[in-house]
C-alpha cells in the first residue's frame, strides 16, 4: 500500500510540474534506459505525450530528433524521445561499431513498451507514437502487436521498407561480400547452440568488419517481410500517419507502397516534396506541421 501511495504521489507531482526539458531514466532488467522529455509551455504529461523512437544505431539527440522536439514543443506538443539501449546501459550518442552487437531488431519493442508504461505511471492518459526510419518499423510492429488503450495514434516518419533482393544487393555493395553465406553461417552457429556468441562478419547494419552474435545478425539481415513497414499498416487498429520525403533516397519506394493503403481515415499519407531522409532545414518544419495537425485532429 505504501509503495502504491508513493508511486501515485510521484505521478501527480510529475504531471503538475512546470514545462521543462529533462533526461529521465528507468530500469529494465540490468539496463538503465534514458530519454529526453520536453514539456510544452503550460502543459503537463496529462495533456498527452508523443513518444519518439530514432533510427538505426542512432540516438535521441541526433539533429532530426532534437529539431522535432523543439518544433513540436513550440506547437504545444509534449514529447519523449527515447534512446534504445542496443544492449548498453544508459547509452548516449551513436552506437560504437567496435562494440560486439548482441541486440536484436525486436528488442526495441520491449523498450517502447517500458516507456509507454512509464508515461502511463507518470500521468499520461494519452500517448502517441512516432518512429523514424528503422524506428518507424519498430514503432509499427509495436503498435500492431502490443496495442494499449492509452496509445491513440501512430506516426511513421520515413519508416524503413525492405525487399529481399535489394537488401542482399545493398549488403554486397556496402561490405564487399555476399549476404547469403553469412546468413547460412549464422544459422549454423545458432543451431549449434552458439547463437549468443559474437562471430566475425564483413559487416552488420552500417558497421564494417563488425562482430555480432548470430541472433543479432539474423534479426537485422535475415529475410523477413515484417521488416517492410507498409506490411504492418492494415494490422494497426488506430489511426496512422505516414510521412514520406519526396527526395528520400533511403526509402524511395515508401510512398508508392503506402498510396494504395491510404484511405484518408485509418491510414494517411503525407509526402513532403523537398525532404530527404533526415528532413533537414524547412522540411523539419513541414514535418512538424503535419504531425501537429494529425495529433490535433480529434478522431
Amino acid at each position: 500500500m505504501l509503495r502504491t501511495f508513493f508511486a501515485a504521489l510521484t505521478a501527480l507531482l510529475f504531471a503538475l510540474a512546470p514545462a521543462a526539458a529533462k533526461e529521465v531514466t528507468l530500469q529494465q532488467g540490468r539496463l538503465t534506459l534514458n530519454a529526453n522529455l520536453e514539456l510544452a509551455d503550460g502543459r503537463t504529461t496529462r495533456d498527452g505525450v508523443l513518444l519518439i523512437t530514432h533510427g538505426t544505431l542512432a540516438h535521441n539527440r541526433m539533429e532530426l530528433i532534437a529539431a522535432l522536439q523543439k518544433l513540436l514543443k513550440a506547437r504545444g506538443i509534449n514529447t519523449l524521445a527515447i534512446n534504445l539501449s542496443l544492449g548498453i546501459s544508459n547509452r548516449h550518442n551513436m552506437y560504437d561499431c567496435n562494440q560486439p552487437m548482441r541486440h536484436r531488431h525486436i528488442d526495441a519493442l520491449d523498450e517502447i513498451g517500458a516507456w509507454v508504461a512509464w508515461l502511463k505511471d507518470n500521468g499520461a492518459q494519452t500517448i502517441w507514437l512516432l518512429g523514424h526510419s528503422r524506428g518507424g518499423n519498430q514503432t509499427a510492429w509495436f503498435a500492431a502487436t502490443r496495442p494499449a488503450p492509452e496509445v491513440k495514434k501512430v506516426i511513421l516518419l520515413s519508416p524503413m521498407t525492405w525487399d529481399e533482393k535489394r537488401a542482399a544487393s545493398a549488403y554486397k555493395t556496402r561490405f564487399g561480400a555476399p549476404l547469403a553465406p553469412m546468413l547460412a553461417q549464422a544459422r549454423d552457429f545458432a543451431r549449434a547452440g552458439h547463437g549468443g556468441e559474437p562471430m566475425e562478419l564483413p559487416g552488420i547494419l552500417y558497421c564494417k568488419n563488425g562482430r555480432a552474435t548470430p541472433e543479432s545478425f539474423l534479426s537485422y539481415h535475415a529475410p523477413d517481410k515484417r521488416l517492410n513497414t507498409p506490411w504492418w499498416l492494415d494490422k494497426i487498429k488506430i489511426p496512422v500517419l505516414v510521412i514520406a520525403g519526396g527526395e528520400d533516397k533511403t526509402v524511395p519506394d515508401l510512398a508508392r507502397q503506402v498510396k494504395p493503403l491510404a484511405d484518408g481515415r485509418h491510414v494517411m499519407l503525407k509526402v513532403i516534396d523537398d525532404a530527404d531522409h533526415f528532413y533537414r532545414d524547412f522540411a523539419a518544419e513541414d514535418a512538424a506541421d503535419a504531425i501537429a495537425g494529425f495529433l490535433n485532429d480529434q478522431p
